[in-house]
């Protein structure tokens, strides 16, 4: 697929989203990269666009150049935005009582602390990253290992058998003693990809993913 059937089918996906407007957004493609450009209004919506653009046959990159500009003059108090989104963190049932630590600057929010697993670190950046206000989420939290190596090496193998369109085979996974995963290997497609890599964030104690899978 060349770069302008690309781009005309990631433009036409952009469309065909109701819960996004992309009127203001701006897209390229180069060598099956997609960079995306313009302005939003919450950072949730930067977040679905990049979501949507990766459904798309071909992509194989994104590069996200988004502004998020919240509407409006009178922007919310970067106080109450850390109150807000300690809230709804305590409200997540998934992610341990007091493990996460918030502050919240110009709107930017920052996530620290500890916690288990992969999905309550990613579980904590989705609870506050609809919040009124909030333009950008840097997730600091780490994920602390509890189990050898050999057991999360062999809890991915298995997790990617159990994946349809996935060739497990074509998938190399390594993994060190300090929970930094690499994988290697080829694919057909991109979502094919993104699910080797959700397999391998699926493994306790998993804090790094190194993907280096091809999509050819």
């Amino acid at each position: 697929m060349n770069d302008i059937i690309l781009r005309q089918n990631v433009i036409d996906e952009l469309e065909f989203e109701p819960s996004i407007d992309g009127a203001h957004i701006g897209v390229t493609a180069e060598n099956g990269v997609v960079t995306l450009s313009g302005h939003v209004k919450t950072y949730a919506e930067k977040n679905k666009i990049a979501d949507v653009v990766c459904r798309v046959k071909g992509v194989r990159g994104i590069a996200q150049e988004i502004e998020v500009r919240p509407r409006g003059e009178h922007r919310t108090a970067d106080d109450e935005i850390a109150k807000r989104a300690l809230s709804v963190i305590r409200w997540n049932t998934v992610i341990p009582e007091g493990a996460v630590l918030v502050k919240a600057q110009n709107g930017v929010v920052t996530l620290t602390g500890k916690v288990e697993w992969n999905y309550q670190k990613i579980a904590a950046a989705e609870a506050v990253r609809g919040l009124s206000g909030v333009i950008d989420v840097f997730n600091h939290i780490e994920v602390q290992p509890r189990v050898t190596a050999y057991d999360v090496k062999k809890r991915i193998e298995d997790a990617l058998k159990r994946v349809a369109e996935v060739e497990a085979k074509s998938i190399v996974v390594d993994v060190d003693g300090f929970g930094k995963v690499k994988l290697e290997g080829n694919v057909k497609a991109w979502s094919e990809r993104m699910a080797v890599v959700r397999a391998a964030w699926s493994a306790p104690g998993v804090k790094i993913v190194d993907d280096r899978i091809v999509v050819v």
